[in-house]
């Protein structure tokens, strides 16, 4: 499985959202309202080429739907992105976000109390 283009995260984000659906229905669930249908629609065909989406055909209109679940996805590319950028390290990761001031005191409370709840001491 490969890492996704921005773009292509933007259309997955959409999909996850609506479930099985049109290129119609993906574009009233995205973000960005500027998306061009056409646009929309080559991302899509990517993404199935890619083994992100499958498709059927309903009368005249193809459905698609996702083959890889949104916390699939996380898991998959978080892992990556912590290896390459962190070397593994995901105190480090933490650290970055602490060191550029995106963490306050009480989220990393927050994040303690989650690790101890959870019994990953």
């Amino acid at each position: 499985m490969e890492k996704l283009s921005h773009q292509e995260e933007e259309a997955m984000q959409a999909v996850w959202k609506t479930g099985e659906g049109s290129i119609k229905s993906f574009l009233d669930n995205m973000s960005s309202s500027d998306t061009p249908y056409t646009t929309l629609a080559s991302t899509i065909k990517n993404l199935e080429k890619k083994g992100y989406l499958s498709s059927r055909m309903i009368g005249n209109a193809y459905l698609y739907r996702p083959l890889i679940s949104e916390d699939e996805y996380k898991k998959k590319f978080m892992s990556g992105f912590v290896l390459d950028y962190f070397s593994n390290s995901y105190k480090d990761l933490v650290n970055f976000f602490v060191e550029e001031k995106k963490l306050s005191a009480g989220e990393l409370r927050e994040i303690i109390n989650l690790i101890e709840k959870s019994g990953l001491k």
